[in-house]
């Protein structure tokens, strides 16, 4: 049924959503965003699943955005890109108001749109050693989608030291803004992510799930109008010269005429 992603889930109902692209280090492309939106419906409508778990395979939690993607939205006309940024907005919306409990299990780096990911988690926790950032200034591009969830889950002064630069940063100052929950060793992941499901198991589903949707109405407003304000900051900055620079730099890699 699905390509880019793998569902399990156990007598539990603990549902376990892995990224499963492997090779690519997890990085987005448009069928994978499809295929986690559809997850996210399925999951969220079936009574069974009592909690889902986002994972990954291999080394790379994600890596953000497909390269071959990217590729392609420089070829594309300009409503071909706010599809395709559309697309993104809708993944991570479909994600976040899922109505049940979503835990991330980071076990390596996430940049990009990764942090987008980890963003809609009710909770996330990373492994020591695992490296972020949001790098898309870098290439001429601005983290705009998956804005409205990082400033949710950081805050905008958290989100501030890091949503401009293209710094990299470790778990630990991942755990300081609030991306992270916690940060542990890669022995001990699959045991603070079971610390993490086991309670819910005793909860009612359906209170669960309105107190998710309350938690989110008393959050940080994340509606049509203010996603359709990200996905046209994306379009926007796909059409400044900046955006040809740095991506055209990056496959040919050099440097982009900014970097010194």
């Amino acid at each position: 049924m699905y390509e880019t992603i793998t569902i399990e889930t156990d007598a539990r109902g603990v549902a376990t959503l892995t990224l499963n692209r492997p090779e690519k280090h997890n990085a987005m492309s448009a069928q994978m965003l499809a295929e986690l939106t559809q997850a996210a419906g399925q999951l969220g409508a079936d009574d069974s699943v009592r909690v889902v778990i986002l994972a990954a395979g291999g080394k790379s939690f994600c890596a953000g955005g497909d390269l071959r993607w990217m590729q392609d939205q420089m070829a594309a006309d300009p409503v071909a890109r706010m599809c395709e940024a559309r697309k993104l907005a809708e993944m991570l919306q479909a994600l976040n108001t899922m109505p049940k409990p979503l835990i991330g299990r980071v076990q390596g780096n996430a940049f990009g749109g990764g942090i987008g990911m980890l963003s809609v988690c009710d909770v996330a926790i990373g492994v020591e050693g695992a490296k972020f950032g949001l790098t898309e200034t870098r290439l001429g591009l601005i983290p705009a989608t998956i804005g409205p969830y990082v400033l949710a889950r950081m805050g905008e002064g958290k989100a501030r030291r890091v949503f401009m630069s293209a710094r990299l940063f470790g778990a630990d100052e991942a755990r300081d803004m609030d991306l992270l929950a916690r940060v542990v060793s890669l022995d001990d992941l699959d045991a603070a992510i079971e610390a993490e499901v086991v309670p819910y198991l005793s909860c009612a589903p359906r209170a669960v799930a309105d107190a998710k949707a309350l938690a989110r109405a008393l959050g940080p407003r994340i509606d049509d109008e203010v996603i359709d304000m990200s996905i046209a900051a994306l379009a926007g900055r796909w059409e400044d010269a900046e955006s040809a620079e740095g991506i055209g730099a990056f496959f040919d890699k050099r440097k982009a005429s900014w970097n010194t």
